[in-house]
């Protein structure tokens, strides 16, 4: 082998440095590749209590484990020679278009993730031209989430009150405030056993105690933006401040029966989806109430251990409903890929809960920009390497399931 002397010349043209970002948020963020990447950001940035309520699940954790091994089993199958220049990532959901096949899920105790929480997150959707969801248990309300992204295509989470007259109150404003897609859910008479929670002792605000300041110690800039924004409250019911399973067990009605969806329904004007289902024999009876379309859900695994898995249930909704009824799905979403494979076995719409979170917990809006960003370029090539040029042309001949192995 001949050697000879570096070339400066040769030398010059790869050394190519990129300049210092004096802005670290951003520069953090653009090193994430994927949204496991925003997570670990996220942990690091976030006290663990805060961190825990987004990251777990209930009792176990076995049907969060669950619906990950399914999403991981999932094979897309790639079509060469299909002449794919560019996908579309458009689609119409709720009788409205949607720039990209997923929206933001709706979730409670927002702010306590990052002191931007809702009003972050609507910004963010509004730039990516996707539905934003406020749940009910959300930290700023129905009339701030509006002012502060006023363009935005806002949808509303309901839990139904014990008291009926503050539900159709709620109602009315969030049609007032122009929310124009209500999503029931109806998975949570009761709160499920949320065992970090439990331990960690999570409620709003977070008690100052030893283990609270030593946390802190080392994720100053959550603890300044909380002590120096105003206080943390759910914002479209009350002042109220507790832990999650006290305030669902005092404020919201087990009793909920398929006449009070009817109810609903007849007091909400809009496109009504019905959160939580995971049957078939409950698809076929939410839709004879009245609902526009499903959410198929298991909140994540944060209600039900030992609930289904949201993909795997989807089949079996479908079948029933047909496709003439509108399905989103919900619960365990963390990629592009998930995305793609939801919509190629039937789902019309996904929506994403944690890794917005995430997102939000490791950047604020940034975050959430960078999330949505990551998630539509991996469903663009995704797509392109699957030969499908639009999201109509996902179908379940471009899939298939290999048997996730069974670890409990």
């Amino acid at each position: 082998m001949k050697r000879r002397l570096p070339q400066i010349s040769e030398l010059r043209s790869l050394m190519k440095f990129e300049p210092i970002n004096l802005d670290r948020r951003a520069a953090r963020l653009a090193k994430a590749a994927d949204v496991w990447d925003i997570r670990a950001i996220a942990k690091r940035r976030t006290p663990t209590p805060a961190f825990d309520y987004v990251d777990g699940a209930a009792q176990r954790e076995l049907t969060y484990r669950r619906s990950r091994r399914v999403f991981d089993s999932i094979e897309l199958i790639p079509r060469i020679l299909h002449g794919t220049a560019s996908a579309d990532l458009s689609t119409t959901i709720a009788g409205a278009k949607s720039s990209l096949p997923f929206g933001i899920a709706p979730t409670g105790f927002t702010r306590f993730m990052h002191a931007e929480g809702e009003t972050g997150a609507v910004r963010a959707a509004a730039r990516a031209g996707i539905p934003f969801s406020l749940s009910t248990m959300g930290t700023r309300s129905l009339e701030e989430v509006a002012e502060a992204a006023p363009e935005s295509r806002r949808w509303f989470q309901l839990y139904l009150w014990k008291d009926r007259d503050k539900s159709r109150e709620l109602l009315q404003r969030a049609r007032d405030s122009g929310y124009d897609t209500l999503l029931v859910t109806v998975d949570t008479p009761v709160a499920g056993q949320r065992l970090r929670d439990a331990r960690n002792g999570m409620v709003i605000p977070p008690k100052l105690n030893l283990k609270t300041v030593l946390d802190a110690s080392y994720r100053p800039e959550w603890w300044f933006n909380f002590l120096t924004t105003d206080s943390l409250k759910f914002a479209s019911l009350s002042n109220t401040s507790t832990d999650l399973p006290t305030l669902i067990n005092s404020m919201f009605d087990p009793t909920l029966s398929f006449a009070d969806l009817e109810w609903i329904r007849s007091i909400w004007p809009g496109k009504l989806f019905v959160k939580g289902v995971l049957t078939a024999e409950d698809a076929r009876k939410s839709v004879d109430a009245g609902a526009d379309g499903l959410v198929v859900s298991n909140h994540g695994g944060r209600q039900l251990d030992r609930a289904p898995v949201s993909f795997e249930a989807l089949s079996e909704v479908r079948a029933e409903v047909g496709r003439d009824v509108e399905i989103i799905l919900d619960s365990g979403i963390m990629s592009g890929a998930d995305i793609v494979a939801s919509l190629c076995a039937g789902a019309d719409f996904v929506l994403i809960g944690r890794a917005y979170l995430y997102g939000l917990m490791a950047g604020g809006e940034e975050g959430v920009d960078r999330v949505i960003e990551l998630l539509a370029e991996e469903i663009r090539v995704n797509m392109q390497l699957m030969g499908a040029a639009t999201i109509a042309d996902l179908g379940p001949e471009l899939m298939r399931r290999r048997p996730p192995e069974f670890k409990g």
